[in-house]
């Protein structure tokens, strides 16, 4: 009996909390216990002596933490990223690998744990990319892991390349029952040109519709990896974690040993906190960083003192020191958002490297729209929050621009639609700003009778018709994924969208591939939205810009009582002309308020009115007090009053409500 109560109380002494300062059971200074809490049974005693066992015990959470500060040699270092289509369980699987190494504890384990948004939550997609550090131990060998989770749509493509840079492997994770996806394809190649390891994963295989071997066959033809080994696990129950991990040790190489080389830190990421200043996620390609260094920024010979440097696992942990191959944060007080951009290179103050790391390629804008604040007063606040925003997001662009209708204001590029549904968000919620969102553009280039060629992404901006020879607008290579059975309506979208087809192939029995060549123009409004609409979300796409082509573009101004309102005019196909045109006048027909003179609302391609609409004037009964007599007397009032009417008009200005503009602008996003 004696030896079945040492055992139970052995076993619990591990599980017991903590007891508080006042539990029951405590000793007084006289080595009795209080009448109240006096033993009555054995029981009694032993939770006791469980309480005071659990009291030496140590904090296991708090060991693990300090566990993953410790220095590993170089050789056991790995540095990897997940790539996979947007949905095909990325976060799932980094969610899983954290815990199965006790970096998360299970009680703070949550879904999507590295998605730190509210944004990336509510939508299930992560945005930005996250980094975490973990410990793994095989064959008595500790490693130290670092884990970079990246985005899976095509309008964050820049940050996937920017954490395939500080890796040597990549997991790439194919959903076992919908396959291969357009987003993949473009990941595993990226992945390629930056010459990395890479792992193929089937994931989701205790779904019913899994088909694992199918799966590995399709990314065998199609990708051409050896998918002989590849591993078959699910995220969510957590098969094939350990698997993963192995081969993640056994197949990623380690970095290269350069810790006798001058500091190079490579930066792929930061963010701006307001009582820290930036902060800088780097990683370490040479040399070795301590805290309390006087560091430069290589791109603008700016120099700080590192106040603290440290890991992210995942959350920040500091560390005294990061040598080559490690990934961590720096913070240094750094004030001004320009001073730390993306793409720069660390190094000492005194032992300066000779050349620069070579940094990332510029990111191209493809979508543009211009962004006003709804109160004239925040537009400071716009510019300032911009800044901030942009030192996050790498692929953000913005310059001043002003408008007659909405006043000061900026001209935004972004990647894609969706990065500018997110920028526009992320700028309301995290800044509290109400902002009015213009229609999405591309750049267009005019060739001018002189012939110089000018780039226009504003139709105010556009050279009069006199003066340009032609337009071109940019031109995408779009590669669709769908199964056979939506390839009818999907080139009928195609079609619709001045899409010129050049190739279709079955890259298996019951998937087919589409490649079409098509107006970007076309693309940022709804295309995507239709394509899903019409392959009742099975189809997926990829695109790529592959220059410029003349096309019978025009300049689409809208005239409100003969007057001009540059913040409607638009840049369309004279094909779309006439629709787009009526789809206007008629709105704004709705939304203005009558006046006491007739207003015209016109659609104008140059002098030529091709839509147009009439807002009837608001009039007096002047005939009310005449109850009969000669008819000369009525024609004399409504000829006296329709000189009024006139004389109003030739000197009367028609305001345009602010609902009535955003209201078009709406309507232009729908019909363009």
């Amino acid at each position: 009996m004696a030896t079945a109560t040492a055992t139970a109380i052995s076993r619990l002494a591990v599980l017991a909390p903590v007891p508080s300062p006042s539990a029951p059971g405590r000793r007084r200074a006289s080595g009795r216990f209080s009448a109240a809490s006096r033993p009555r049974s054995l029981s009694a005693v032993s939770r006791g002596h469980v309480l005071c066992l659990a009291a030496s015990a140590p904090a296991s959470s708090t060991e693990a933490g300090q566990d993953r500060l410790q220095k590993v040699p170089i050789t056991n270092i790995r540095n990897f990223c997940i790539i996979a289509h947007i949905d095909h369980g990325k976060s799932t699987l980094a969610d899983k690998l954290l815990e199965m190494t006790g970096t998360v504890q299970k009680r703070d384990m949550k879904q999507q744990f590295l998605d730190n948004m509210d944004l990336e939550r509510e939508r299930g997609i992560t945005i930005k990319l996250q980094a975490a550090r973990m410990r793994y131990v095989m064959n008595n060998e500790p490693y130290c892991l670092n884990l970079i989770d990246t985005p899976g749509h095509v309008d964050f493509s820049y940050e996937v390349s920017r954490s395939l840079a500080a890796c040597e492997g990549a997991l790439l994770v194919v959903d076992a029952s919908q396959g291969v996806e357009a987003q993949t394809l473009a990941n595993v190649y990226l992945a390629l040109e930056s010459n990395l390891e890479i792992i193929p994963v089937l994931n989701k295989i205790d779904l019913p519709g899994a088909e694992p071997d199918r799966i590995a066959q399709e990314i065998e033809e199609i990708i051409g990896l050896d998918c002989s080994n590849a591993i078959r696990c699910s995220a969510k129950e957590g098969i094939g974690i350990t698997e993963i991990l192995d081969a993640i040790v056994t197949k990623v190489p380690p970095p290269q040993d350069t810790l006798k080389n001058p500091l190079r830190a490579l930066i792929f990421d930061s963010y701006y906190d307001p009582y820290r200043g930036v902060i800088v996620y780097f990683r370490v390609i040479d040399g070795s960083i301590k805290k309390g260094d006087k560091i430069c920024f290589m791109a603008n010979k700016k120099e700080y003192v590192a106040d603290e440097i440290g890991v992210l696992s995942p959350n920040q942990m500091e560390a005294d020191e990061l040598h080559a191959g490690e990934v961590g944060y720096l913070s240094a007080s750094i004030r001004s958002v320009a001073d730390a951009r993306v793409g720069d290179t660390i190094t000492h103050f005194a032992k300066r490297a000779e050349s620069a790391l070579p940094g990332y390629s510029e990111a191209t804008p493809m979508v543009f729209c211009g962004l006003f604040p709804l109160e004239a007063d925040q537009f400071e606040e716009l510019r300032e929050a911009l800044g901030k925003l942009q030192l996050n997001d790498a692929a953000l662009k913005f310059e001043p621009e002003s408008s007659s209708a909405m006043g000061f204001g900026f001209r935004c590029g972004f990647l894609g639609l969706l990065h500018m549904e997110i920028v526009q968000e992320r700028l309301e919620r995290e800044y509290n700003l109400n902002l009015i969102i213009t229609a999405p553009s591309v750049v267009y280039r005019v060739n001018c009778a002189n012939n110089e060629t000018v780039e226009c992404s504003n139709p105010s901006l556009l050279p009069e018709a006199g003066k340009r020879r032609s337009i071109e607008e940019p031109y995408v290579k779009i590669e669709l994924l769908t199964p056979k059975d939506y390839i009818g309506p999907i080139m009928e979208l195609g079609q619709e969208r001045r899409g010129e087809f050049k190739e279709m192939n079955y890259i298996t029995e019951s998937r087919a591939k589409l490649i079409y060549m098509l107006p970007l123009a076309e693309m940022v409004g709804d295309f995507f939205d239709q394509l899903k609409s019409r392959s009742k979300g099975y189809a997926s796409m990829e695109y790529a810009v592959v220059g410029y082509r003349e096309s019978d573009l025009v300049k689409l101004d809208i005239q409100i009582n003969g007057e001009p309102v540059e913040a409607l005019s638009t840049i369309v196909h004279r094909e779309k002309a006439y629709t787009v045109g009526r789809a206007l006048t008629q709105k704004l027909k709705e939304l203005i308020p009558r006046q006491m003179f007739k207003i015209p609302i016109q659609a104008c391609i140059g002098a030529k009115v091709i839509a147009s609409e009439a807002l009837s004037a608001i009039r007096k009964d002047v005939l009310s007090k005449c109850y009969g007599g000669d008819i000369s007397r009525k024609k004399k009032l409504l000829k006296k009053q329709a000189e009024g009417k006139k004389r109003m008009k030739a000197i009367g200005r028609v305001e345009v409500p602010q609902e009535a503009f955003m209201a078009v602008l709406k309507l232009e996003k729908e019909v363009l």
